[in-house]
């Protein structure tokens, strides 16, 4: 048996993870939330505790005994043997910079560990979660995707001009929970960077797997990167991008920016992520994002 301690419990990535945990049913399974915890989880070994992550006295206390800054703090004196950043995205930040935290912790930890080992850590990368692709409609049991520049839904994307050859990789949320369920049990020692590949394919191949799946073809408006760099979409609509990290009176504000980093970001090879974990867990089937998203479009119109 594993103790495992999940900061932001009730996230809807962190749910996925934790049902893929559970049903192994031999972990001891913490959830730190910032929310108010329920009153009672039926699932077998889950623990509910509500903290502000602001207190490293607080934190040392609640992870005593179990495998941000304060968080990694915390950890490391209480002796857990594992951790996993919040990442589950991309391969660098690059024009991302609502991920500036995400860089921050990485830094933190490569000069945590440099010249000795203080922490076991890796970065879960699965590039850009299949599911997405699948909006408006539900393709997991937590995870809500919200509308992207390549549009399934709606027949159209927003692409870089030039960039129909850019890579990249798509993992289903439930193949990323899966893989962490097994990183957890894995003995040997946990890679730095931890690649999760499920399908890597062009952005020209994605959007004709669109079109095969969907039934016709799309309307394909293509974008400068000139212009994108300068912080300008010219195109006929924006995503509309619903989060719960984001106030929904700022997401229209933000879906220029948002539309600009993701396109600038794949350009440069961010969501093209490395096949760590494959290699690590080879009996391990990944679900094809062909027939993942064939089967979300099955019969709809």
């Amino acid at each position: 048996m594993v103790k495992i301690a999940i900061a932001g419990g009730s996230g809807n990535v962190a749910l996925e993870v934790i049902d893929a945990l559970v049903a192994i049913r031999k972990h001891e399974i913490l959830l730190l939330s910032r929310k108010d915890v329920p009153v009672e989880d039926a699932r077998l070994g889950v623990t509910w505790v509500k903290t502000s992550y602001q207190d490293p006295n607080e934190l040392t206390e609640i992870l005593k005994g179990v495998h941000t800054k304060n968080l990694i703090d915390a950890a490391i004196h209480v002796g857990v043997k594992r951790f996993a950043p919040s990442e589950w995205a991309t391969s660098s930040f690059e024009h991302l910079t609502w991920y500036a935290g995400k860089a921050e912790i990485r830094e933190y930890l490569r000069e945590l560990n440099k010249g000795k080992k203080i922490l076991e850590y890796s970065l879960f990368l699965p590039g850009l979660f299949t599911n997405y692709f699948a909006y408006p409609y539900e393709s997991a049991k937590h995870f809500r995707p919200f509308e992207t520049q390549i549009d399934f839904n709606k027949r159209r994307a927003l692409t870089l001009d030039g960039g129909d050859d850019d890579r990249i990789v798509l993992t289903t949320v439930q193949d990323l929970a899966n893989v962490v369920a097994r990183a957890v049990e894995y003995e040997g020692e946990w890679p730095v960077v931890g690649g999760i590949r499920g399908t890597e394919l062009s952005i020209g191949q994605l959007i004709a797997l669109g079109e095969k799946v969907r039934g016709g073809p799309f309307h394909i408006e293509k974008l400068k990167a000139d212009d994108l760099k300068a912080g300008v979409a010219k195109c006929s609509w924006l995503p509309t991008v619903d989060h719960p990290g984001i106030p929904r009176e700022h997401a229209e504000a933000l879906a220029p920016k948002l539309v600009a980093g993701m396109l600038l970001s794949i350009s440069t090879g961010a969501l093209k992520v490395t096949d760590e974990w494959n290699r690590l867990l080879p009996d391990y089937r990944f679900t094809q994002a062909a027939e993942f998203l064939a089967e979300a479009w099955r019969d709809k119109a």
